[in-house]
Formats: C-alpha cells, structure tokens, sequence
C-alpha cells in the first residue's frame, strides 16, 4: 500500500470556556481514527488550536480585569492539561491568535476581494449606547415576541423555540450594560456566497466531489439546491470595534469575524508545525496536491465546515478537504447536559475523581459509529461496559 499523507483536525475549542466531555466525544474520535492511520504505516499530521477571538472573549478579560492575551493563555494550558490528560495525540496544538494565523487570514481575504467575492454595506444593528459597541444576538435578551417569555436571547426562544430578529424582541436590554439598546449603521464585508461561482463549486463539492456522510449531502442540498434554486446567501465576516481580533486590511476599526479566522486556524496551526519540522506547506495545501486533509466536527456547525470553508479555500488558492466527518451530540442519560442536574461532566472533573481517561476513550469508542446520531452516555451501561 503506498503511503499517503494526511492533515487532520478536529473543531477548535473556544476559549471561553472548559473542555467537557460532549467536546471529548470528538477529540477521542478523531485521535483514534489518527492513530489508525499512523499505524498503518501513513504519514499523518493532527493538528489543533484553541479559537480565541470574538465579542465573548473581550468581555470575560474586562470582567477579569485581565487582558484578552492573558486570558487565553491561561485557558490554553487549561486545554492542553485536559487533551494530554485524555491522551489526545495533537502533533500541534496552536492558537488561532498567532502571526501565522494573522498573515493567513489576510492573504486570503485579499484573493478573495480581488476576485471580486466581497462587497461592502451599510447595514442596521442593535448597539449598546452606553458601552458604546455593537451587541451580537446572544448580548440582547428581552421577551420573547411570541410567547412572551422573559430573560430570552436576541435570536431564539428557550421556552417556546421560536426564532427571530432581535429587533423583534420586547423590552429588550443590553447584557453588557443593561440600557436599552438602540438602531445603529454601520459599514459591514460580505463574502458572496450566493455568486453563481459558488454556487457552482458548492453544488458540485457537496453533492457529486466529495463523499460526504449521506446525512450531511442531504442537509447541505437543501441549501445549494438545483440550478436556479439556491438558498445560499452572502456572509458577513467583519464586526466593528471594540473587538478581540484580526482588523481587516484597509478598514480600519472592521475586524474578521471570528469564523473567518478561525479555520484558517487550521492551517496555521499547521504553518507552524511545517515551519518546526521542515515541512514543504505549500506542497500539502496547494489545489493540485495529492495530500489529503480531513476535518473532525459536530454537526451544529457542518454549514461552516461544508459551505463557507470548502468556499474560502477553493477561491483563495487552496485545497479544499477531502472530507468532512460529522458526530452527533452526546447526552447524559438521555437528557441535554445541565449544570442544575449535575451532568455537565468537565474533563477535569473525570480526572480528579480519579477515573481511568481509558475507561471513557473505550466507552465512546464503543458507541461512535459513521452517522450523525447523537450518542447517550448512560452511566449504568458504562458502569457494565467498563
């Protein structure tokens, strides 16, 4: 069997919060599927990074009295102790607030823009007047327009589940500052997803070039439908200051919107590796390689993965991923985890009980399989299993 190379990444933390074992479901998956191909003789690279950048990150350091750098720095050794614990064998676990990630993100918006793939516009958004700043969906909360429940986020309800605007809220109010929030204009970059040129390349990448899991293929022609009939509509990818993030070239006080960096976090995280083991990066990641590359994720965020990332490589000049594997959400016996019923299992914790991290890499192994299905940790069948 000749030797194949092979680039793997699983979806970057935030580095907002702590690895729980919903997030090990992944981690563990793809480390096993790594160290597959490593014992088959392949030349595998698995790389990481913690995502570090947005609105939430900012305003947790200032709660903190701390600064953003700070902040991640020590969330970051956090996630390594928790991945090592685990035994998840990165060959690079990176952060995507690093110069390489930086110089990627740039190159690849200008070869977007100058492709003529971003327009700029005005466009209406709730704004805090008294932190002076633009609030994102989850920083208005207000009652719910249709049910009218109270304490309820700018995007969705969690009693009713109706979505909706945040401008359709009912007394709404900031939760950075508690005033109410007030209509402001402001310049915004959009990536034109709903081009005929991606259109094009999305219809074909999903749906005839890559052998997505048939969960995924179909979920994502719903949105690239047939000729004539796409539902693809253009990305926003800039914020406006104050914001912890990359600012755009030639728009001063734009900042990339975190899922712009963040995956090209990916081959940052990879940059650098190339650059300590005298790796030709180039040569893995041009369109013509015979390198493949894989991306571990959960399905709640396969429309990044298969729609705007598969996009932003394919017209920057770049491979697009050989494919993409999705997993299901993972449940404690049967219900969501929660805080309040004592399920929301850190990583941590599982060590400091002083539970083999074997016993849980076994259980999961034993349960995944190559569907979207969420999967049950059921703490009698583990008890048994183990």
């Amino acid at each position: 069997m000749p030797m194949r190379q092979i680039l793997v990444t699983s979806a970057l933390p935030y580095a907002n919060g702590q690895i729980h074992i919903g997030h090990l479901v992944e981690y563990i998956q793809t480390d096993i599927w790594v160290r597959f191909q490593r014992m088959r003789g392949h030349e595998v690279h698995y790389v990481g990074a913690d995502d570090t950048h947005g609105t939430p990150i900012m305003l947790r350091a200032e709660k903190e009295g701390i600064t953003p750098k700070e902040l991640i720095a020590n969330v970051w050794k956090e996630h390594k102790r928790d991945f090592d614990d685990f035994l998840v064998s990165f060959d690079n676990y990176y952060s995507t607030d690093s110069a390489e990630n930086k110089i990627l993100s740039e190159e690849i918006y200008i070869k977007l823009r100058d492709a003529g793939l971003i327009e700029k516009r005005a466009i209406e958004q709730a704004y805090d007047p008294v932190k002076e700043m633009f609030l994102p969906d989850r920083f208005i909360k207000g009652e719910c327009p249709k049910c009218g429940a109270k304490d309820q986020y700018g995007d969705s309800c969690e009693k009713c589940g109706a979505t909706y605007a945040p401008t359709d809220l009912r007394n709404p109010f900031s939760v950075v500052s508690g005033a109410t929030p007030i209509r402001k204009v402001s310049d915004h970059y959009f990536f034109k997803l709903s081009d005929p040129r991606c259109e094009n390349f999305l219809r074909e990448w999903t749906q005839v070039k890559t052998p997505l899991q048939a969960e995924a293929r179909n979920k994502m022609k719903e949105w690239v439908g047939e000729p004539g009939e796409s539902q693809l509509g253009d990305w926003d990818i800039s914020r406006d200051a104050p914001y912890f993030g990359f600012e755009i070239p030639d728009a001063p006080g734009k900042y990339f919107y975190v899922w712009l960096d963040a995956p090209i976090g990916y081959y940052a995280s990879f940059l650098n590796l190339c650059q300590q083991k005298g790796l030709d990066f180039h040569e893995w990641t041009k369109p013509d390689t015979t390198t493949e590359q894989y991306h571990f994720i959960g399905k709640d965020i396969l429309y990044f993965h298969t729609l705007f990332w598969p996009a932003t490589l394919h017209f920057s000049g770049y491979r697009t991923p050989t494919n993409v594997f999705a997993h299901g959400f993972l449940t404690v016996d049967g219900e969501k985890m929660s805080k309040s019923r004592g399920t929301f299992i850190t990583a941590h914790s599982v060590i400091e009980c002083g539970l083999n991290p074997e016993w849980l890499r076994y259980y999961f192994a034993a349960k995944l399989n190559a569907s979207m299905e969420d999967l049950d940790l059921n703490l009698q069948d583990f008890t048994a299993r183990v």
